[in-house]
């Protein structure tokens, strides 16, 4: 793989005209970013809940990203090119020689405009939540709910992704996370499926359970006009298929794990006013502290990337306890 990435940072690797390319990487992905393009490639990894490792699974989740995200993003993402080794260099695009990898183009997002960037500018207004608000919104009440679908807002199904949340970071118990902490999340997490059961199912019996993002937070949101949304979850249904509450709850968390309250209340307002879902604050609370979990696992998870540094790593540690202690905040 290194040899792949060396070969990718050279700008003639890649289709059309550019100067520059570098890389960012996820705990899934390597993102090469260009003068005016993106090109996402899958690690081959299999972490139980994502399985990206064989050449045959990374071209099928290459095709569902594209697909899905153009439900909220229809002008960014382009298609899906091959990469081709010819026994010399790896290139992105047709050509002769061995297909190895897949890569999903993207029109490259200027930062200034993401979400995140007028947020940490001090220039995110009410105007931009209103609008935030306005297309989740219509896409909540609009997105696919089938019999299926529904399935996945039974609490013994939700518990599944909590029960694996828990059971992927004992690992880590001592680096991001404290024991106590850990049996204290666990504990409330648990309690609160037997003692709120009604909550979950009236939440399938009034049609919130849909085909949602599942990955909801302030770096996939674009403010253009309109606004653009991307980069969802297209390895697991069991993510996406999900109480639109769970879906908005990511973003609220995003808000308030980055010092933005005031913002938080202020979006939630604006939505819940088209949704209807001013009797959901336990609900809600719960899947913030879930939100805030996942995002300390998959931040815990990238002290095991052989392929990030030390000074990377140290990062995602930090970074990781922070989520957990938001997760434990939410409980109190």
């Amino acid at each position: 793989m290194a040899s792949l990435i060396d070969d990718l940072l050279i700008p003639g690797s890649l289709p059309g005209n550019t100067e520059d390319v570098s890389l960012v990487q996820t705990h899934i992905s390597y993102v090469f970013i260009t003068d005016n393009f993106v090109y996402k490639i899958k690690k081959a990894v299999n972490f139980g809940f994502l399985d990206f490792s064989t050449l045959e699974k990374r071209k099928y989740y290459c095709d569902q990203e594209i697909d899905l995200n153009r439900r909220l993003s229809k002008d960014l993402y382009i298609g899906v090119l091959p990469v081709i080794f010819d026994g010399k260099i790896h290139k992105i695009g047709e050509g002769r020689g061995k297909v190895v990898e897949y890569a999903v183009k993207m029109k490259r997002i200027p930062d200034e405009i993401l979400m995140r960037s007028i947020f940490e500018r001090g220039r995110l207004q009410e105007g931009h939540l209103r609008r935030i608000a306005r297309v989740l919104a219509g896409f909540h009440l609009t997105a696919q709910r089938t019999a299926y679908i529904d399935n996945f807002g039974n609490p013994e199904v939700f518990k599944v992704n909590t029960d694996e949340n828990f059971q992927q970071t004992e690992h880590y118990i001592g680096m991001t996370i404290k024991r106590k902490d850990f049996k204290t999340i666990k504990n409330w997490t648990d309690n609160f499926y037997s003692v709120n059961k009604g909550l979950f199912l009236d939440r399938i019996a009034s049609g919130r359970i849909r085909d949602c993002h599942g990955d909801l937070h302030m770096e996939h949101i674009c403010l253009t006009d309109p606004v653009s949304v991307f980069d969802c979850i297209e390895f697991n249904e069991r993510f996406r298929y999900t109480d639109t509450l769970a879906d908005i709850a990511f973003l609220l968390m995003d808000l308030e794990y980055r010092g933005g309250k005031y913002f938080a209340d202020s979006l939630w307002g604006y939505y819940n006013k088209i949704t209807g879902d001013s009797d959901s604050h336990a609900l809600l609370t719960f899947y913030k502290v879930y939100r805030a979990y996942v995002r300390g696992k998959v931040n815990s998870f990238r002290i095991d990337d052989k392929h990030i540094d030390g000074e990377k790593k140290e990062e995602a540690i930090q970074i990781a306890k922070k989520y957990f202690r938001l997760s434990l905040d939410y409980i109190f």
